[in-house]
């Protein structure tokens, strides 16, 4: 199976994107983690361009990469100056990693409009900084910016501007769409016409800007590019770069070309997960072959045929990239919907007369009233075991008071006293908070912490969201709440609603808490 060189640079193009922000030791994380997968270049930074970058190429001295040629990023030298002077150049042979990545102008505007300088010189900075570069013993990528926007324009210039890299030395030439508003049949056609004149190996950049980064980089691939550009989970300036989560499963998978083992690929929903997560960063649900919703099923249609043969609604297996299947539950489920989701949850169904027919159709009652289950699951599991008479609660609530204190310009203060029967025994406890759900919360946790030898302290609650169910009757109108609760080894999700804020917020944190120590 013929190799394509899996390129990263989510530790410099990507952390260009809006809210994105990494620390040094973030980067440090980061590039562990791409090089355990089998990443083949991890672009660290740019270390002339700021401390940060400069600190990142300091600890990464420090470590060793066993698959991952770790890259420093720059510029050609500055115009009408030496390379050996240049200080952006001397930065990247300081970071002493064993490849280096330096872009030139290809597009004419840029080098005359944008510059203002001469386009000789600009061939002459470009031959120079890869010739200086590869003296002192580099593997130089050569980024060619503007690559395609540069040979609409000015087909020869751009050619130049690459022949000169090429008479320096340089190992790559990656062509880049850096504006990402080159069209996929264009891509071909400039591919095509170039790829012949170029006698070293060939990449290629692209940017999100019309949707196609990965529509752009599989067209490249398939004319001749063996190393592909990108960013974990696209993330990049403005719209983002060609997101690798796609790319790398598609050149695998789609096209037949190798870029990693299939063990380091069922690794990337993990990659995915874990990059986010540094980045701070709210997973995209919908996200191909990676996100949550990627091999999800909700028409109960899609669910009868996937539980047939998976392939009816499943382009590849989702466990070949380490994601799984998901069957949600709503009023489009039917009966094959619950089926599989008991056969899931291990739940035995028939119990109190509910089979599976009838349990969808309280399903479908249920979310006429409001609710949403697809985004509740462990309300689900909850309702699956009350409906077939397998659940007995843990705790009864006999009475709750929320009490908000607010004095002039300081912040409100919440009080909450609850008290709850656990058998024949009844707790009352009293708590502050932040908020009236968090006092409810604290609350509930000392009055449970009397009856259960759980170490509820490493149960937290890590999202609250309020949604009106219809807006016409104004601040009377029904709302669910939801509440994604986690502890060290799972997250779950419930709901509530009610045309009462607090007491939605309430169910769903019962059930929360329900949740936990069902499964202790």
């Amino acid at each position: 199976m013929e190799s394509i060189v899996v390129y990263d640079t989510t530790l410099r193009d990507g952390s260009q994107g809006e809210k994105i922000n990494f620390s040094a030791q973030d980067k440090v994380r980061i590039a562990q983690k791409l090089d355990a997968v089998g990443i083949h270049y991890i672009e660290g930074g740019w270390p002339g361009s700021n401390p940060k970058d400069i600190q990142f190429f300091e600890l990464a001295k420090k470590l060793s990469f066993n698959n991952a040629r770790l890259t420093a990023f720059g510029s050609t030298r500055k115009p009408n100056t030496t390379c050996h002077e240049d200080e952006n150049l001397n930065a990247l042979l300081r970071s002493e990693t064993p490849a280096v990545a330096v872009f030139g102008k290809s597009w004419d505007l840029h080098v005359k409009e944008v510059m203002g300088n001469t386009l000789k010189e600009n061939l002459a900075m470009i031959y120079e900084t890869v010739a200086y570069l590869r003296s002192h013993g580099r593997e130089v990528i050569y980024d060619a910016e503007h690559f395609f926007d540069g040979y609409k324009n000015n087909p020869q210039y751009a050619l130049d501007t690459v022949e000169a890299a090429v008479s320096g030395g340089a190992d790559f030439i990656v062509p880049c769409d850096t504006n990402g508003g080159t069209l996929p049949f264009e891509i071909q056609e400039i591919m095509e016409k170039v790829r012949p004149k170029i006698p070293v190996k060939v990449g290629i950049h692209a940017h999100n800007d019309c949707g196609l980064a990965v529509a752009n980089t599989l067209e490249a691939v398939r004319c001749g590019a063996v190393m592909v550009q990108g960013t974990i989970n696209g993330y990049g300036e403005r719209c983002g770069n060609a997101d690798l989560t796609s790319v790398v499963p598609n050149v695998q998978l789609k096209m037949g070309l190798s870029c990693m083992t299939e063990q380091n690929l069922r690794r990337l929903t993990e990659v995915s997960r874990y990059v986010s997560e540094v980045a701070n960063m709210t997973p995209f649900n919908g996200r191909p072959f990676v996100g949550a919703s990627a091999f999800a099923h909700k028409g109960g249609i899609h669910v009868s045929a996937v539980m047939k043969t998976p392939k009816a609604y499943e382009h590849l297996e989702p466990e070949a990239v380490g994601n799984e299947r998901r069957v949600l539950i709503s009023d489009l489920c039917g009966k094959s919907s619950v089926d599989y989701k008991a056969r899931e949850l291990g739940i035995e169904l028939g119990g109190n007369g509910f089979d599976s027919r009838k349990i969808a159709k309280e399903i479908k009652r249920l979310e006429h009233e409001g609710y949403q289950f697809d985004a509740a699951e462990g309300s689900f599991e909850l309702l699956l075991k009350r409906l077939t008479g397998q659940f007995k609660p843990f705790f009864e609530l006999e009475s709750f008071r929320v009490a908000i204190e607010k004095e002039r310009d300081l912040p409100c203060r919440a009080h909450a006293m609850i008290k709850i029967s656990v058998g024949d025994q009844n707790e009352i406890t009293a708590a502050e908070g932040s908020g009236p759900v968090n006092a409810l919360d604290n609350a509930l946790r000392k009055a449970l912490n009397k009856f259960f030898r759980v170490d509820l302290e490493k149960m937290h609650l890590v999202d609250f969201k309020v949604r009106v169910i219809e807006g016409r009757d104004g601040t009377s109108a029904r709302v669910k709440v939801f509440i994604d609760s986690r502890d060290q080894e799972h997250v779950w999700s419930t709901i509530g609603v009610s045309t009462d804020i607090i007491e939605a917020s309430w169910q769903a944190l019962q059930d929360s808490f329900e949740h936990k120590l069902s499964h202790t």
